[in-house]
């Protein structure tokens, strides 16, 4: 295991800088809104965050580059000090892109003597937390490309942050629809391996019988909704979702666009023609229940998504298949479009599971203080690292949010119900 930390810490460090090699030096600074950090700062916080679990506990001697980074480069953890404020992170101009990238080189160097420690008293915790480092970065990887996605696409230029790829076209298969029985059942991570604290602990849910679309709604199939006035009718929206509508005057996904007649979708490829067959994407919670009680169906809700995952094929898909946009359903039996393409919205409120404990001192607040008025999604997307791709991984944000890559899935009590 020690030799498969290490190996995992250097290639996930190695990964996070060659995603950034596609940038211009001055990307690296831009943050269009607040919710969204420069990519710099991602370079910076990842690296945060090995300094402070691991070498400022640990490694004796370890000394930091700057002690304001402590303060620069927290994101949210209360109980290190006051971090700097998140709306304001795209004006820290220095340390420089490449400050940063020494800052990293240098905690590189210093966890990996400590990795490479067989004798450290406190061996298990520090490769513990590596690993809890690892998966955080990677969480960090796929907020990388959502948050620069959205800060290129305010540029009239509309600039492309990988080669143009061609996205399939044409219809998705017909929408069908997957039976499971229900009853009582256990849901929440199990098995060897990695899972976040919010994944435990496992426990037993009743589940009505249901039925799950076997595909993601698509581009084709929400361009109906629209027509058909979707984002005009008050009747088919939550309350919040609706004042939202009126608020950001939403009348289609994030980043749909038209250009002389043409519909368009901008993409990490840059503006191209939208493709009918694929999947609606950064949609927000809100529109994804809009358009499940306009079709006459609903939203799952995550212990049906994660029961009908665990019945499903492997995981795959994910940013490691090369490709930066979700793609169409190509049919067959089964589940498809479950992981590595769209984020797919709940029903369920993300709050802690029975028995869930957070961790005691700041790592505790890694996931537990998140707990209140946001909503889980489930499958990972096409941004998602492989790896963290599992029936029980849940993610949360809050419903108004669409900048992630966020579908929808709809299901159904079953029809003996």
């Amino acid at each position: 295991m020690d030799d498969t930390v290490a190996a995992l810490f250097r290639h996930t460090r190695e990964q996070s800088v060659a995603f950034c090699s596609a940038l211009c030096n001055e990307d690296y600074g831009l943050q269009a809104a607040e919710f969204v950090s420069p990519p710099k700062w991602h370079l910076a916080h990842t690296t945060w965050f090995f300094e402070t679990f691991i070498l400022k506990p640990h490694a004796d001697g370890y000394r930091t580059p700057e002690p304001l980074y402590e303060q620069l480069f927290n994101s949210y953890y209360n109980g290190i000090g006051e971090p700097f404020p998140r709306p304001r992170r795209g004006l820290l101009s220095r340390p420089t892109v490449s400050q940063v990238l020494d800052y990293r080189a240098a905690v590189d160097t210093a966890v990996q003597a400590l990795l490479d420690d067989a004798t450290h008293a406190a061996r298990r915790e520090i490769l513990g937390r590596a690993v809890l480092g690892v998966e955080h970065e990677r969480q960090h990887q796929e907020l990388f490309f959502t948050d620069i996605k959205y800060s290129l696409a305010i540029n009239p230029l509309l600039p492309a942050y990988a080669p143009g790829a061609p996205i399939p076209g044409g219809e998705p298969p017909p929408l069908g629809w997957r039976g499971h029985a229900g009853g009582l059942l256990e849901v929440g991570f199990a098995g060897p391996g990695f899972c976040f604290d919010n994944e435990l602990p496992r426990h037993r849910v009743y589940v009505e019988p249901f039925e799950l679309a076997d595909r993601l709604v698509s581009n084709a199939e929400y361009q109906t909704f629209v027509d058909d006035g979707g984002y005009r009718r008050p009747e088919l929206w939550l309350a919040d979702g609706w004042t939202t509508v009126q608020e950001q005057a939403w009348r289609a996904p994030l980043y749909w666009l038209e250009r002389d007649g043409e519909p368009l979708e901008y993409t990490l490829y840059g503006a191209v023609p939208r493709s009918t067959g694929a999947p609606v994407c950064h949609v927000s919670g809100y529109e994804a229940d809009a358009y499940a009680r306009w079709a006459g169906e609903r939203l799952p809700t995550e212990h049906e998504w994660e029961l009908a995952a665990q019945a499903a094929a492997a995981p795959s898909g994910g940013v490691d298949s090369g490709h930066f946009h979700p793609r169409p359903a190509t049919g067959g039996p089964g589940l498809q479009q479950l992981y590595g393409d769209c984020w797919q919205w709940t029903r369920s409120a993300y709050g802690p599971y029975p028995g869930y404990r957070p961790s005691p001192g700041a790592i505790g607040e890694y996931n537990g203080k998140f707990m209140s008025n946001q909503w889980v999604l489930r499958g990972g997307s096409c941004v998602s690292n492989s790896g963290q791709l599992r029936p029980s991984y849940r993610n949360f944000f809050y419903p108004r949010d669409r900048w992630q890559f966020s579908g929808i899935r709809l299901a159904k009590l079953s029809a003996a119900q």
